[in-house]
């Protein structure tokens, strides 16, 4: 479309906001100041930017509302003048959308399959795919799951799969020694709309594949475990 695109490097402002934040709120809260606040609000007093234009879409609207969990990206809905507080106005032309309508518009403007039918993926990005404290080496235990998570599932045709770190570890053996390492949760759902998700029945020979990989490839990991719990009562996210 001709447009410029800047990547932005703000690990280090998010990584400091999120240090020793372990509720889910609190992490969620973070992010949001840092990115409306901060990282964007920098951009918009360098650029002279007077807009954002938002994906937010319906459910994230209901979710925050509701008091199920904050949404980063929710901020006029809860009384939050964007203008006098960060200093621009944010558009969201999707709003009274859902995924499955947005994929309906995407398909309908001839976008490609690889951005109609993509995963959804979360603006807080793999803040919300660890329990407890965000730091740069958890990052990277659950972006290398992640990888593999996606590269093994991406031709099941699921809504949704991610893998998830806990904040708790379990005893293992390598190399005939005792390893007190970190757990892997994969996750893989079928929904529509994300409202509600089953839990995708996948095939035992996948899953065992799942975790030799997850516990051979991901340093420091040696349990993966495979979430069976729908939505509600669980979030497809867990954070």
């Amino acid at each position: 479309m001709g447009i410029p695109v800047e990547l932005v490097d703000a690990q280090k402002e998010f990584l400091s906001a999120l240090k020793n934040l372990t509720d889910p709120e609190e992490k969620r809260q973070a992010i949001t100041d840092t990115f409306y606040a901060k990282v964007f609000g920098r951009l918009v007093r360098k650029s002279g930017a007077k807009f954002l234009l938002h994906g937010t879409i319906l459910t994230d609207i209901e979710e925050t509302v509701a008091g199920i969990k904050r949404q980063h990206n929710i901020l006029s809905q809860l009384g939050i003048d964007t203008k006098q507080a960060y200093g621009y106005t944010i558009v969201e032309p999707l709003k009274t959308l859902r995924k499955d309508d947005v994929r309906e518009v995407c398909k309908y403007l001839k976008l490609p399959a690889a951005i109609t039918k993509r995963i959804p993926f979360p603006g807080p990005a793999l803040a919300t795919r660890i329990v407890g404290e965000v730091t740069r080496a958890r990052l990277a235990t659950v972006r290398q799951a992640t990888a593999i998570v996606e590269e093994e599932l991406a031709k099941t045709g699921a809504f949704q799969y991610l893998a998830v770190l806990l904040n708790d570890r379990a005893t293992g053996i390598r190399q005939n020694k005792r390893e007190f390492g970190q757990i892997i949760v994969v996750r893989c759902v079928e929904s529509t709309d994300a409202r509600k998700a089953a839990v995708t029945e996948l095939p035992w020979r996948k899953l065992h594949r799942l975790s030799q990989r997850i516990v051979a490839e991901v340093p420091d990991v040696n349990r993966c475990l495979y979430d069976l719990t729908p939505k509600p009562p669980a979030t497809i996210e867990y954070i």
